[in-house]
């Protein structure tokens, strides 16, 4: 039996994942919307045998002064043009449920699977922005329960249209003249509280059978949907224990649905600052800091918490409602955030914001290679992850710096892939391709 191995993903967020990146000179930030950009940084994290390339995605960010955010193009655009130029790589694109219909997302997806010869994979959300509601012609946003309600009978829709066409009906017999096998065609007839859907997809079923899902929802409602639909999910903790506890409960909820736990790979974030010494790596983080501007660090944390902290001074003392998780607030990032400050001892707003530059709430470690690796090992061994989602403080080189110093080492532990297994996206996760009984279970 072959040595059990780490998955991971090359989180995409161009120039960096520092929210002060674009201020570093080895960054790019006027690239940001250049095809060849991504073409290099794709070709880098394959070139790491990473599993896939994720892309993050939201609508109605608010345009900022001093920051970046909020400028950026449709991440199913990128991964349909990288699907060109990788081979094994798989393409995560992020698209919400609560602003889309399932026909038009399915099928974006199986045109995306396909020509990746089954590399795809779709990141399921739901929205939580208030801004996003107005672009859509909509006065308000759905409340979470509903979100996550439109969400779960989304994903079922989706699934179905993905199915509805098996990839052997197509018989393409020129001698015969017969094309289509029509026994082989399940059209959808789906009527439900959010949706009324019949027909079929205009594609057959992929080489992987369908695009991956992953979720990246971590609330009560998030963690059933994504036992319930997902093959990955992705997660942010900070201590081994809240990991080990997370794992634990979602996989412990696979039973009900019918599945097992080797189904389901769960992924936290982790930003990783690596260099050839402690000291180095440590000099890199604090460099990046240096390049936060007062105003862009009090947005940036205001976005965390849903309130306007631009009023105060960034050494002002954190305001006292910030102190301590919120268990009413379904913000988990929010919480995640407060618990931060409150384990690390953090007093005011610039210590708080710088030491959430980069990693958002994720998991961060910074230091040598074997440092690094280390902990990775820790969390895979000690059920707290299946692999993670790893985020690169600058693009292209904290990205360069994790290829060529971290991979080779988890490479030289026999805990990560030298070469890739299979050339879908489900083979090298791990994950079976669904099967054809599937098909069955989903009909109308």
């Amino acid at each position: 039996m072959s040595k059990r191995q780490l998955k991971l993903g090359a989180f995409f967020n161009v120039p960096g994942h520092h929210f002060a990146s674009w201020r570093h000179p080895s960054t790019q930030p006027e690239r940001t919307l250049d095809l060849d950009y991504f073409v290099e940084l794709a070709k880098i994290a394959e070139r790491g045998k990473f599993d896939t390339i994720f892309f993050a995605d939201g609508f109605g960010q608010e345009l900022e002064e001093y920051s970046p955010s909020g400028i950026k193009l449709d991440p199913i655009i990128i991964q349909s043009a990288l699907a060109a130029v990788t081979k094994k790589i798989g393409l995560v694109a992020t698209v919400t449920t609560s602003y889309n219909e399932p026909f038009q997302l399915a099928r974006k997806f199986i045109g995306l699977d396909h020509l990746s010869k089954g590399r795809a994979a779709w990141n399921v959300v739901t929205s939580n922005s208030e801004r996003e509601a107005p672009l859509f012609g909509r006065d308000k946003h759905l409340a979470h329960a509903e979100r996550y309600e439109r969400a779960e009978e989304f994903v079922d829709v989706v699934k179905k249209l993905w199915l509805s066409i098996d990839k052997d009906a197509l018989v393409i017999d020129k001698e015969s003249g017969r094309y289509l096998d029509l026994s082989k065609v399940q059209p959808v007839n789906h009527e439900g509280k959010w949706f009324k859907v019949r027909g079929t997809l205009d594609a057959p079923t992929s080489p992987q059978g369908h695009p991956v899902i992953v979720q990246a929802g971590s609330s009560e409602a998030g963690k059933e949907l994504a036992a319930r639909t997902a093959d990955v999910v992705f997660t942010a903790w900070q201590t081994l224990e809240e990991a080990q506890a997370f794992y634990r409960d979602l996989k412990g909820r696979l039973a009900k649905y019918g599945r097992n736990p080797e189904e389901l790979l769960i992924m936290p974030g982790v930003y990783i600052t690596v260099a050839k010494t402690e000291e180095e790596a440590v000099a890199k983080r604090k460099e990046l800091d240096q390049y936060i501007h007062p105003k862009a660090g009090l947005k940036y944390l205001s976005h965390f918490f849903g309130a306007d902290l631009t009023r105060y001074h960034i050494d002002d003392p954190l305001p006292e409602h910030f102190d301590g998780e919120d268990k009413t607030n379904p913000r988990i990032r929010a919480n995640i955030v407060r618990n931060i400050a409150k384990r690390e001892n953090l007093k005011t707003i610039r210590e708080l914001y710088e030491f959430i530059a980069g990693a958002r709430g994720h998991r961060e470690i910074v230091g040598t290679p074997e440092q690094i690796a280390d902990q990775l090992q820790e969390w895979f061994e000690q059920g707290a992850a299946d692999g993670f989602n790893v985020m690169a403080p600058t693009f292209p080189d904290g990205l360069n710096d994790i290829v060529d110093l971290v991979i080779p080492e988890l490479q030289r532990r026999g805990l990560f892939r030298t070469e890739y297994e299979g050339t879908t996206l489900r083979e090298n996760l791990g994950l079976k391709n669904p099967a054809r009984t599937v098909i069955e279970n989903v009909k109308g």
